[in-house]
Formats: structure tokens, C-alpha cells, sequence
């Protein structure tokens, strides 16, 4: 069943709003363009009494900003002129009798009648059988205008438009697609994003996301602005939530129509542009495509961007470009205006697990299951530096390096980058190849298999094969804190850009959102 709204209802709102806040100018030039009238008054009760009591300034006042027909406003001014003839208020009747529209319209088409208060105005005296030949009289002249002019109004509401908007929020935080008690920003149609003062560890689960067994979120990533979540399916399915309530995003039109967006096979990675616009989502049948969240339409489409399944993909700064890595064991530049392949950086000698963009664009990192970190030059595709992090525990890998897993750019830093591999060390590293800092502790038994940062570069968070939290202090290395996050095995983690707030994806169909 679908809602029909009338557009001139919709300019009607905005006119009686212009109208409660004392915008005639605006009212006016609304009315005139769009030829849709107000035509409301705040009682209509009010109005049918004014008039039957011959209170005619307030009755002009009202009228002035209605639209009525000629033949009502006719019948209104030559009642008006009758009275002001029988109070003796001469000069006040012939100004109306000769100098407004309806006056001649009435000496136009209605010559008699005009003539008959042309007679009236000049007579010395009153006679209410000359102004009010046969049966009428005062009374019944101004009962009938009443009802004619009552006929053309209505009586809305005050602030209907603010009341109408304000219901709309509601049923949006009754639906579970706004969290309750909170400011919104009806402009830009989103909550305003409250910028943590402090990065702090989270201490508890506020919400999960539950998904239908074998359909469990391969990954997981929030948008820069902080307005969306959204998840990559092993059923191939991408869907925007809302992380505050953990329900799916309604207000975005193609959501609520089911019509979600969709890969041929698992999508095994996301990333957002720099502005949140564009998501770009990698399968494991090796295709890239790349999405407008706000509509859920693909514009563009890499098919297939490798040989075999996209583990990684990252947007440029200027996001006219994308660099993703592979099962392929390679790491390609894709220009999205072109829609082709430009660039291809070749020499790791197994999967690639982790690609970025250098903060200042001119490198590429690239992590692998050989064990080593690459960095790129960005234009040559020359490989400027390869790094094998060395390990402290002799049994966290038989044989070669452990797998780099996942590497996390260091926020407001152009130099640094965290890098994750399968171990029970966690890398800080140099853009120039170089391994600055290492953050481990003697109780750690475990192997680390995804990694995030705090937005203000404070905290590093380490998840183990354990499902354990490990935080650490990204500048002293100290251990902070470890946190159980859940029974199941976790497959990544990922940090809001602002909020201290955490999502963890779990091989058992759950996201769990924790904060502090």
C-alpha cells in the first residue's frame, strides 16, 4: 500500500510557515510562482463571527492574504461601503467605492449596482430599505457573505511542517532507525557524529548484529563521516546498519525496498572514500565494485579485477582510484573514470592479505602470507622496500615468516604505519621500511589476527586467535588492558572514526559493537 503526497499540500506547509515566522515577502513570491494559495486562517469560527459582527478591518486584514473569488470579494467591499454609508463614514466608503479592485469589477460588470452605491453615497441621509431592498436587511446579508467566504478557507494546525517533521523523527527512532534521546541534523537528514574527547578502551558489548548461519559478515567497515556501517557477507550481500541501534539503515530508499547491494560471491573486503560517497567492495570471485551508498547504485564495475579472490581494497585521497590485492599474489592500480586496470606491482610469492595508500600518495604498503611487507613506489610500481618482521615466540609459526595479516595507517601521521602478522607482535613501522616499535607483553599466548587504531592514534587494539582484546598504548607500548570480546572465533575488528566505539565480526554470524 503506498502513501500519496499532493506537491501543493507540501508547498501549503511551507507557506504557513513562512506565514506563523512573519515572511510575507517570501509568502507572496511563493504564491504568485507556484499560483498555490494558503488560504487558511487560525479559526474559521473566529472568522464567520468577525464578519457577522461587522468587524471589517480585521475581516480585510484576513482577506488581504487569502485568494478569493472576484464574485465573493465584490459582495464582501459592497457590503463594507453600505455600512460605512450608514455610519456617515463617507470618505472611507467612496475610497473603497472608487479606488479597489473589486470595486471595479463590480462597476464593470454590475453597472446597477454600482450606480445603486454611487445614489446611496450621495444621498444626505441613510434609508435601510434603499440599501437593503425586499426581505434582506444587515443581518442576513452579512450571515450570507460569512458563509460564502468560510467556504474558501481552512483551518490547519499551528507549526504543522515542524510537528509533521518532528513525528517523522519519531516513527524513524520507533522503527530503530535513529537511537533515541539525541540531536539530529534535519538538513543533512544524519545525527550529528559526537567527536570522543579522549580515545578510551571499550568495557562492554551495547549491541549485536545477528546473521543467518553460513551468511556470517567477512568484513566490516565504517564510512569517515561516522554516518554509516556497513557489512560484506559471505552470501555476497552489502548492507548499511545503523551501529547505534544494530538495525538495518530503512531510511536509505533501496534498504527498505530490499534491494540491497549485492556481489556475485563472498565479498571478503570494503572501503569507503575519503567523503564517504563511494564504497568499494572486493569478492572472492575476483571483481571489484564500486557503490554510491546513498542510493545503493554500482557505477562502476572491475570484472574481474584479479585471477582470483580481492582480499584488500583501499580508495585514493582523491578517490578517482583504487588499489587492491589478491589470492592472485598481486597488488593493482584500477582508475575508476577508465574502468581498467593501470597499474600492477608484482613480487610477493604468496596471497596478498592488506593494501594502502601511503598518507601522502606516493607509496603503496602491501602485506602477504610470504611473510613480508612491500612498499611501493606509486608511479614505478619499483619496490622500494621489503620487510620480514622477525618474531619473539618460537612457537607461533613452523617454518618461513608468519602471515602478514593486516596493516593500519597511523592517524595524523604521514610516516607510520601498524603492521599485524601471525604472531604475538604487533609491528610499528616506517614508511621507509623501518621497524620503529614492537608491542607485545610476556602473558600474551596467542597469535594476532586483526588489528585497528584509535581515531586520535592513542590506543592500538590486537585481537587474538583467543578472542581476546589486547590494548595497547600506541606511543609507550604498554599493555593496557585485555578484554574477552567472545566465544567464537573473531575474523576482524574495526575502530568508528571519531566515537570510541568498536565493531567485532565473528566467524558465528555476529557483529558485537562495544564501547565504553
Amino acid at each position: 500500500m503506498s502513501l500519496e503526497i499532493e506537491s501543493t499540500d507540501v508547498i501549503r506547509l511551507i507557506q504557513q510557515f513562512l506565514k506563523e515566522n512573519n515572511l510575507p515577502n517570501t509568502l507572496k513570491a511563493l504564491q504568485d510562482e507556484t499560483s498555490v494559495v494558503l488560504n487558511t486562517v487560525e479559526s474559521a469560527d473566529t472568522f464567520t463571527t468577525e464578519i457577522e459582527e461587522g468587524r471589517w478591518d480585521s475581516v480585510l486584514k484576513t482577506v488581504g492574504q487569502l485568494r478569493v473569488p472576484q464574485r465573493k470579494l465584490v459582495d464582501l467591499y459592497e457590503q463594507i461601503i453600505i455600512e460605512l454609508i450608514e455610519m456617515r463614514e463617507l470618505g472611507a466608503a467612496r475610497t473603497l467605492l472608487r479606488q479597489t479592485d473589486p470595486m471595479f469589477v463590480l462597476r464593470e460588470k454590475f453597472p446597477d449596482r454600482y450606480l445603486a452605491l454611487e445614489q446611496l453615497l450621495s444621498r444626505t441621509f441613510f434609508d435601510p430599505k434603499e440599501a437593503y431592498p425586499g426581505d434582506s436587511s444587515k443581518e442576513q446579508r452579512r450571515q450570507a457573505i460569512a458563509k460564502a467566504l468560510s467556504s474558501e478557507v481552512t483551518v490547519v494546525p499551528p507549526s504543522r511542517l515542524i510537528t509533521l517533521l518532528g513525528q517523522a523523527i519519531k516513527w524513524q527512532q520507533h522503527q530503530g532507525l535513529l537511537p533515541p534521546d539525541v540531536s539530529y541534523d534535519l538538513f543533512q537528514g544524519k545525527v550529528p557524529t559526537v567527536q570522543s574527547e579522549e580515545d578510551t578502551v571499550p568495557s562492554k558489548c551495547y549491541n549485536t548484529i545477528k546473521f543467518p548461519k553460513k551468511q556470517h559478515a567477512e568484513c566490516v567497515a565504517f564510512s569517515p563521516d561516522g554516518q554509516y556501517m556497513v557489512t560484506g557477507s559471505v552470501d555476497g550481500f552489502i548492507e548499511v546498519w545503523n551501529y547505534l541501534t544494530a538495525k538495518l539503515r530503512k531510511d536509505l530508499k533501496f534498504q527498505a525496498e530490499d534491494k540491497l547491494m549485492l556481489m556475485e560471491d563472498a565479498v571478503l573486503c570494503l572501503a569507503f572514500s575519503r567523503n564517504s560517497e563511494l564504497l568499494a567492495s572486493g569478492s572472492q570471485d575476483g571483481r571489484v565494485k564500486i557503490w554510491k551508498v546513498h542510493s545503493g547504485q554500482c557505477v562502476r564495475k572491475f570484472t574481474p579485477a584479479h585471477a582470483q579472490g580481492v582480499t584488500s581494497v583501499c580508495f585514493s585521497k582523491d578517490s578517482t582510484q583504487i588499489v587492491t590485492g589478491s589470492f592472485d599474489q598481486t597488488v593493482r592500480l584500477h582508475g575508476l573514470k577508465s574502468g581498467k586496470t593501470l597499474k600492477e606491482y608484482r613480487g610477493h610469492t604468496s596471497f596478498v592479505n592488506t593494501v594502502a595508500f601511503s598518507s601522502d600518495m606516493t607509496k603503496v604498503i602491501s602485506g602477504s602470507s610470504d611473510g613480508t611487507v612491500k612498499i611501493w613506489d606509486y608511479k614505478t610500481t619499483e619496490c622500494l622496500f621489503t620487510v620480514t618482521p622477525t618474531q619473539a615466540l618460537a612457537n607461533t609459526t613452523i617454518g618461513g615468516s608468519p602471515t602478514v595479516n593486516s596493516i593500519a595507517l597511523v592517524p595524523r601521521s604521514n610516516e607510520q604505519f601498524v603492521m599485524c602478522n601471525k604472531s604475538a607482535i604487533t609491528y610499528l613501522m616506517s614508511i621507509k621500511g623501518r621497524i620503529l616499535s614492537k608491542y607485545t607483553d610476556e602473558s600474551i599466548r596467542t597469535e594476532f589476527v586483526s588489528i585497528t587504531i584509535s581515531p586520535k592514534a592513542e590506543i592500538l587494539y590486537c585481537v587474538g586467535e583467543d578472542s581476546q582484546l589486547y590494548s595497547f598504548n600506541l606511543e609507550t607500548g604498554k599493555l593496557l588492558s585485555t578484554i574477552k570480546l567472545t566465544e567464537a572465533e573473531v575474523i576482524g575488528i574495526v575502530h568508528h572514526p571519531f566515537s570510541n566505539i568498536l565493531a567485532v565480526y565473528t566467524d558465528d554470524g555476529k557483529v558485537h559493537l562495544w564501547k565504553p
